[in-house]
């Protein structure tokens, strides 16, 4: 058991809800963002893009993330471009902002912005929010991606999404920096309620999130943006090793496509992992990443947050994490009470649905060899 938030300082929690954005994106290729395949797991689940909204007991509020623009077929030519043609089907049906205004939370109440990075399926429509609004990036941000288009018709962000408001970038050599080990962190409300922390790897600036949701015990949610696009690419590692039963309870239609009523053996996902020479096969993770600015970096970035994963008092969520639908509850309603009711535990494994073909195949080689599994 990893003790992660033992090395966060003492602070207050602040109220967190999760934003279903409406952002849809079907049709993408498992190996477009990560490898070594599994037989049967083309495609991924059909994901959305998750937003939070942090509320500080002061009243004050941020965004982390907004999810797919309203208007992602006008985006800088670069990216719109590829968009078109790749053959992914995106929707989106609303904006974050209409989602909170559904709720009487005005844009106005919205403090900053916080972009996890700069890709399209994350930035949302920051014009629709007053100028007063900041615009939180990572470090990096502004010698690599500015001057934005038009401007730089290469570019690959827009103007139109800061222009007129304050873009703030954060360095981690402020003064409400900090290290909660083993990220670089910064206090945003220097009380310990909300953290960002130094992601680096899928992209230039990437940023995570971490929120406290609760104190004795203190909790957090862990808000790891593109850190990882599939539980497969964080879990199993060496402190979260594949239990050697999974209860049915936890990854219910592959235990009853397995035909195993009460749990799934562990060494049915080993010897997926074995067979792809991801090995120790219990404690290496499915997948690595296969699309990203610096990905050896991203890996040693997994790395890290495999020690907040395996800590019981934080919860690890992904912007395009498919399998908290019909877990978790989102906005308008609160995710403080995300241990008390257990979500965390339920979904830890639930990601291994998605192999529910190679897990068929190794239980009837298993048969055809005369093993038990």
């Amino acid at each position: 058991m990893s003790s992660f938030t033992s090395s966060v300082p003492p602070g207050k929690p602040t109220s967190v809800r999760i934003i279903d954005s409406t952002s849809m994106i079907k049709k993408l290729p498992v190996k477009a963002l990560m490898k070594p395949p599994i037989p049967g797991f083309d495609l991924m689940p059909e994901i959305g893009t998750w937003s939070f909204l942090i509320e500080h007991e002061s009243g004050r509020k941020l965004l982390f993330d907004l999810g797919v623009p309203t208007d992602w077929q006008d985006a800088a030519p670069t990216v719109s471009n590829r968009l078109k043609s790749n053959g992914w089907e995106i929707s989106v049906e609303k904006p974050t902002v209409q989602i909170l205004k559904e709720q009487n939370i005005d844009a106005e109440s919205i403090e900053a912005i916080v972009w996890s990075h700069w890709h399209w399926d994350h930035i949302g429509n920051p014009s629709t929010f007053p100028a007063s609004t900041r615009l939180i990036v990572g470090p990096g941000f502004k010698d690599e991606k500015l001057p934005a288009y038009p401007t730089n018709p290469k570019a690959d962000v827009r103007e139109i999404d800061f222009e007129g408001r304050e873009l703030h970038e954060i360095t981690f050599t402020e003064g409400n920096a900090l290290q909660i080990e083993p990220f670089r962190a910064y206090d945003y409300f220097n009380d310990g309620s909300f953290y960002l922390l130094d992601t680096p790897g899928h992209a230039v600036g990437h940023l995570a999130g971490l929120a406290r949701t609760t104190t004795n015990p203190d909790t957090f949610i862990f808000m790891g943006g593109d850190l990882t696009h599939h539980g497969g690419e964080l879990r199993p590692s060496p402190l979260m090793p594949l239990p050697s039963s999974i209860p049915s309870q936890y990854i219910p239609a592959l235990c009853q496509h397995l035909s195993m009523t009460t749990a799934c053996p562990g060494s049915i996902f080993e010897n997926i992992n074995s067979s792809r020479d991801r090995t120790p096969a219990s404690t290496t993770p499915f997948f690595e990443p296969a699309m990203g600015k610096d990905i050896p970096l991203a890996i040693e970035t997994i790395k890290k947050t495999q020690q907040a994963d395996a800590d019981e008092n934080v919860w690890y969520i992904f912007a395009h994490d498919a399998q908290l639908r019909g877990v978790a509850e989102f906005f308008p309603k609160s995710a403080n009470e995300w241990k008390q009711k257990g979500w965390r535990e339920k979904l830890l494994w639930r990601f291994l649905e998605d192999f529910e073909i190679a897990a068929r195949q190794m239980k009837e080689k298993a048969g055809a060899d005369g093993n038990k599994l």
